[in-house]
């Protein structure tokens, strides 16, 4: 009887320790629900931000689950808050991975956000899906790096092309004097060296900076046509008033990363004109399918019509995201869903397309340009 009763705790204790290594692994149990996990600036100066991406990424979420789940399966998104913070990001990070189990990390807030991630990435062999940042550092190929849009120096090429076409020829540039905003600077200046031009004023700023008065002064100096901003929304605001309030006449141009919404409402009245490109079709362009799923999925979720091309541009990362799920079969692991994201090429959303392979992880190069209007809507 004795040995009965040892015989049949070592073969529970053996059946209890198969789950345990399958979690180690970032497998989960069959039944359970798929983990995502995700650290973003949900409070703070950027928490319009990382709500966007929480929400667009939910509502699509929520359609897949209410339609049966992935492979059976329903997907559960565990956000924390990093505030913004990188010390944050990087706790947060360690906490969903010894704590979650998540089979991905998605839609980190920004470049500075994602950077002290990676070596927990890369150490546990998680992929990292649709870091919201088009900086060069996270473009660069990384095994467990997928970015879904289109690159800040594409962005740019975009808003020079387009103002160069028009005879514009008189460029100034606001950017953080800090690594990614000296390559931010860097790519319109090779962008305007391919037009035999160079920028006429150069504002670096610090992240923390809230007194521009010599940028402010240098800048309007120089009498602009176009101040290209590639700021986040807040220094971008304060920067593009301080000039309007001194009577400089220029047309103002912000890349993606100040974030649509966030710009607009911290712009307010001051920000009619204002161009700001855009990596997603415009969240009001119905005739695009995927915008007008999008659209209905967010009603479904939230129960009212509020829309934004950031949280349009996370509904999307997170679709490509299940794809790679659905391709990784009814067991995904870590390293299934990492050979599946490389076999998406060609995957099409629903007008608009994103390709990776095994050598290359940057999905997208879209980019169009957007206007803000007098009801604080950036549109094409």
């Amino acid at each position: 009887m004795n040995q009965r009763r040892n015989l049949l705790a070592v073969l529970a204790a053996a059946a209890l320790a198969v789950p345990t290594t399958a979690l180690a692994q970032g497998q989960g149990a069959a039944a359970g629900p798929i983990v995502i996990g995700q650290s973003a600036p949900l409070s703070g100066s950027n928490k319009d931000l990382g709500t966007d991406i929480r929400n667009g990424a939910l509502a699509y979420f929520k359609r897949v689950n209410d339609a049966g789940g992935v492979n059976g399966r329903k997907i559960e998104l565990v956000a924390l808050d990093d505030a913004n913070d990188t010390k944050r990001s990087e706790a947060n990070t360690r906490q969903l991975l010894e704590s979650n189990n998540p089979i991905a990390l998605y839609g980190y807030g920004s470049a500075t956000l994602s950077r002290p991630a990676l070596p927990l990435v890369e150490a546990a062999r998680v992929p990292f899906v649709a870091p919201f940042t088009g900086a060069d550092p996270m473009r660069k190929f990384n095994r467990y790096v997928y970015n879904h849009r289109a690159s800040y120096a594409d962005e740019l090429e975009k808003i020079v092309e387009h103002y160069t076409t028009f005879g514009v020829k008189r460029f100034a540039v606001l950017h953080y004097d800090d690594a990614v905003g000296k390559e931010n600077f860097g790519a319109v200046e090779r962008a305007l060296k391919a037009r035999n031009l160079a920028p006429v004023a150069v504002a670096p700023v610090t992240r923390t900076q809230t007194d521009f008065a010599k940028e402010l002064a240098a800048v309007g100096k120089s009498a602009p046509d176009v101040v290209i901003v590639t700021t986040l929304y807040k220094t971008s605001a304060d920067f593009i008033k301080g000039l309007k309030k001194q009577g400089v006449g220029t047309q103002f141009v912000s890349t993606s990363f100040a974030g649509s919404t966030a710009l607009a409402n911290s712009l307010g009245a001051d920000g009619l004109g204002v161009a700001m490109a855009q990596v997603v079709p415009s969240y009001l362009r119905r005739s695009v399918p995927v915008v007008k799923e999008y659209q209905a999925a967010m009603e479904v979720a939230y129960g009212k019509k509020e829309f934004s091309y950031t949280s349009l541009e996370s509904y999307i990362a997170a679709k490509v995201l299940v794809e790679g799920l659905r391709r990784a079969g009814p067991q995904p692991t870590r390293e299934k869903l990492l050979a599946a994201l490389d076999s998406i090429a060609g995957y099409d959303v629903g007008g608009y397309v994103v390709s990776f392979s095994p050598s290359n992880h940057n999905g997208s190069n879209f980019v169009s340009l957007s206007i803000l209007g007098r009801d604080l809507a950036f549109r094409e």
